[in-house]
């Protein structure tokens, strides 16, 4: 009798690993043991990602990608050792512009060791003690930097950005690798290109004329095998935009976590870090080869993914198609789902009596897939994840961080993560907001960052989380009386002006969406707090941060909006009292479907809505307090 219950027609196979999903971001003796029932998988080996250069500084390649699908394997079997290969660390000048390698890579599986190789460093203008000078050459790579502009130039100083030595590397490395070369720039002119991503070449510098230096390439879609929970929306190994001495002609990152390109305006407009496990490469920046250097982005470290499918193919009979469904062990039906996961915003700093510069607090962390809205940090959409029926899903909704109580110097509290997870489908984290800082403080590091304390010395601000958040602000004078602003989804946190030294910063703004049918800013960062009436408070950014406090009333800092993610004000403070820092205001995540309810959420406070034409019917599920779904 035929083994598909006696109907003649193709052999059946399956392989029951439930598309089990393992991300690997460390190194590791074995990703994992595979399931019992698991025959086949597909793997992504991601190296990582390349840093910009600097002075004029071209974009770092991203990491070199190994993919294959429908791989053989046994189940109930440790695969092989994880080797995660580091990002490149942005060089410092004077004396080192050029953009540094990535590290590779590897991976053991079916009886040799698959190499994605790092990206190559995007080139610089200028050597050691030389500005101008000659340029850094572009590196190769998994996928290759980009070229650096020239200046001065006589005849052609058109430089040749790095290639890519993935598809040449022996055996399965090289057939199923992926990477592209970086962008040259054009000469004369200071326009760097962007390095290149695994699914394109960077960008020329100046093509076409646009006085613009080069985007960087695009990563590579991994999402038909991995969907979208890692990478930035399923992609990978996006290249590093170029940097340029014009602000606002910078490249952007490739999709799937390139970083930005930097300006000249430091340390205000840096460039930016390709997102971690992502293998993306950083962006270059502009800056000049002097000892308050400016800051090029680093490389992403790169990331191991394998899939146990759940597949078959044949004719089967009704009764093993009965006993297998019986079992939990058939093909469920997928739901896709847009997602906005916003965590909790950090609380603002404050200080003893007769103190003042306190700081605002960050934003919590912004990472959106719906339409085509931008995640925070600069970051693009994520894509949807898919999710299965009957499965219960853990919704976690970060609180806000509290505001540091007056009387003392000291920070806020972190706002808390917002999370979504279960099985099937990587986690998605947003990170907490950065605290806000004391007088001479840091401001904490978050999803985005506190704001840097006033005083003198003045403190730092802290770093917002690359593809979620920017970092708080800081100060371009010596001291002052009044603190840095926090950052926001969509901009760094407001300085200090300086001058007079004692105006609060403004937070930074947050992003609008319209995952809920009409749009909503979220996730701003709150302003900074000042001392006895010395100047004007900082105000909180758009989409719900606080306000600073200041002389009374208010003499606290401002909360953050409820269930936007954004961070609390710092605290006003005179010669005889100090405010508390504002709290931060809790996190959200929504979760909008196509068709049909979700079967259920818990619990009752958090709300399902059915959206009017022409939504055609879409149902969005809001959670303000952490909960389960089960579709």
């Amino acid at each position: 009798m035929a083994g598909n219950g006696g109907i003649i027609g193709p052999v059946n196979t399956i392989s029951a690993g439930k598309d089990k999903i393992t991300i690997s971001t460390g190194s590791t003796p074995s990703i994992a043991t595979t399931q019992p029932g698991t025959t086949l998988l597909d793997y992504a080996v991601v190296g990582g990602g390349a840093s910009g250069g600097n002075n004029v500084g071209a974009g770092g390649g991203a990491g070199g990608v190994v993919y294959k699908t429908n791989v053989p394997i046994c189940g109930a079997t440790a695969l092989g050792a994880v080797v995660i290969g580091g990002g490149g660390s942005a060089p410092l000048s004077p004396g080192n512009n050029q953009g540094d390698d990535g590290d590779d890579s590897t991976f053991v599986i079916e009886g040799g060791t698959i190499t994605a190789k790092g990206g190559g460093g995007g080139g610089g203008l200028g050597g050691p003690g030389g500005d101008p000078g000659p340029a850094s050459v572009a590196q190769p790579g998994g996928s290759g930097g980009g070229a650096a502009g020239t200046y001065p130039c006589s005849g052609s100083c058109t430089q040749t950005a790095g290639t890519s030595i993935q598809s040449p590397q022996p055996g399965d490395s090289g057939t199923y690798g992926y990477g592209y070369a970086g962008g040259n720039s054009i000469a004369p002119g200071l326009y760097s290109g962007g390095g290149g991503g695994a699914g394109a070449v960077g960008t020329v510098g100046s093509a076409a004329g646009t006085d613009e230096s080069g985007p960087g390439g695009a990563g590579k879609d991994l999402s038909p095998s991995f969907g979208t929970g890692g990478g930035v929306s399923g992609v990978f190994a996006g290249g590093g935009g170029g940097g340029n001495y014009t602000n606002c002609k910078v490249g952007c990152g490739g999709s799937g976590g390139g970083g930005k390109g930097g300006g000249n305006d430091q340390p205000s407009f840096p460039g930016i870090a390709g997102c971690e496990n992502t293998g993306g490469g950083g962006g270059g920046v502009a800056g000049t080869v002097t000892p308050s250097t400016t800051t090029a982005g680093n490389g992403g470290s790169g990331v191991v993914v394998i899939k146990e499918l759940d597949k078959a193919s044949g004719v089967w009979s009704m009764s093993t198609l009965y006993d297998r469904r019986l079992n939990d062990n058939w093909i469920k039906t997928p739901i896709p789902a847009s997602y906005l996961v916003i965590a909790g915003g950090g609380g603002g700093g404050s200080v003893a009596t007769g103190r003042g510069g306190t700081s605002g607090a960050g934003a919590g962390g912004y990472r959106n897939s719906y339409a085509c809205e931008a995640s925070g940090g600069g970051a693009s959409t994520e894509n949807t994840i898919t999710i299965t029926g009957g499965t219960v899903y853990t919704v976690t909704v970060g609180g806000g961080g509290a505001g540091k109580a007056g009387g003392s110097d000291g920070n806020g509290a972190n706002g808390d993560n917002s999370v979504i997870s279960g099985a099937n489908i990587t986690t998605i984290t947003s990170i907490g907001g950065g605290s806000g800082a004391a007088i001479e403080g840091t401001g904490g590091t978050g999803g985005s960052g506190g704001g840097a304390g006033g005083g003198s010395p003045i403190g730092s601000p802290g770093a917002g989380t690359a593809c979620q958040g920017f970092a708080g602000g800081g100060f371009p004078g010596p001291s002052g009386n009044a603190g840095g602003g926090g950052g926001g989804a969509s901009e760094v946190g407001g300085n200090n002006p300086g001058t007079p030294g004692d105006v609060g910063g403004t937070g930074g703004d947050g992003l609008a969406n319209t995952i809920t049918g009409s749009p909503v800013a979220r996730a701003g960062g709150g302003g900074g707090g000042v001392y006895d009436n010395r100047g004007a408070v900082g105000a909180g950014g758009l989409g719900g941060g606080g306000a600073g406090g200041n002389n009374g009333p208010p003499l606290n800092g401002g909360a953050g909006t409820t269930n936007t993610g954004s961070g609390g004000g710092g605290a006003g403070s005179n010669g005889s009292s100090a405010g508390d820092g504002g709290n931060g205001g809790p996190g959200v995540v929504i979760l909008r479907f196509p068709g049909p309810t979700p079967g259920s959420i818990t619990p009752g406070t958090n709300t399902v809505a059915t959206l009017p034409a022409p939504a055609g019917g879409c149902k969005v599920a809001t959670f303000t307090v952490s909960g389960t779904l089960t579709p």
